[in-house]
């Protein structure tokens, strides 16, 4: 079926704020905008992000409403060449303090001002702030696993156990190194966790969408939202925990 994740959808209680905050602090650019009557979605990313870069979507209710951030997701990820310049760089530009390196070797957090997480990753490989993966809480890691193995052909690229919680990396094994990874952290305790509102969904880009829909489909995902329903532009299932996984075209 070939799914590469293509971006990650949080929503944004003042746009322009936001916009201000993202193309200030990572340097973003507008890739694109789609302005409907009741929304407006934003997406953004840096100048020379990859191919199979994954974009940050930002979508704004005109509705002025407010959003619940829930424990279900985590965080976004971000790269960069060293941590430690990179956040106190933010720091220097008047970003929240919120997680610094020097507390966790090899990466830190800051928020963006709807108090979204973003994690600072030092890598290697791919543009200065592009995304490298996007964290969400799962409460039965098989059978998360499976789901992203089984429905959307994901393998494994990379895994963190610690005393308390686990950590699991799954991406499309065809895709660049460049492309971004669903980290899916499993805590120990047999928590559970609540949705919330304020994230939206990861979006994995297909060549086909009728024929990748097909594909979930004989592979039992869950029917949310058919392209029918979509009027054929996108579609939109659900793992094993709920997440929203919206289907796109390249």
């Amino acid at each position: 079926m070939g799914l590469t994740l293509d971006h990650t959808m949080i929503r944004v209680e003042d746009l322009d704020e936001s916009l201000d905050w993202y193309t200030t602090h990572l340097g973003y650019e507008e890739k694109g905008r789609w302005e409907a009557e009741t929304f407006t979605n934003v997406f953004l990313g840096p100048e020379d992000v990859h191919e199979d870069g994954a974009l940050l979507e930002l979508t704004y209710n005109h509705d002025g409403r407010t959003y619940e951030m829930g424990d279900a997701w985590g965080h976004i990820a971000v790269r960069v060449g060293d941590v430690t310049e990179a956040y106190h760089e933010l720091m220097d530009e008047g970003v929240e303090d919120y997680r610094p390196p020097e507390e966790n070797p090899g990466y830190a957090f800051v928020k963006d001002p709807d108090g979204h997480e973003i994690e600072i990753v030092e890598r290697d490989h791919g543009a200065r702030y592009s995304l490298d993966h996007t964290m969400l809480r799962v409460e039965d890691a098989d059978a998360a696993i499976g789901w992203y193995a089984r429905k959307l052909g994901f393998e494994p690229a990379g895994r963190w156990e610690a005393d308390t919680f686990a950590n699991y990396f799954m991406a499309d094994p065809d895709a660049a190194q460049e492309a971004m990874t669903v980290e899916l952290t499993y805590n120990y305790d047999g928590r559970t966790y609540e949705m919330g509102d304020a994230w939206g969904h990861i979006a994995a880009r297909a060549d086909d969408l009728e024929d990748a829909w097909e594909s979930l489909m004989v592979r039992e995902a869950e029917e949310y939202r058919d392209p029918e329903s979509c009027d054929y532009n996108y579609a939109f299932t659900k793992d094993a925990d709920g997440h929203e996984v919206e289907i796109v075209t390249s």
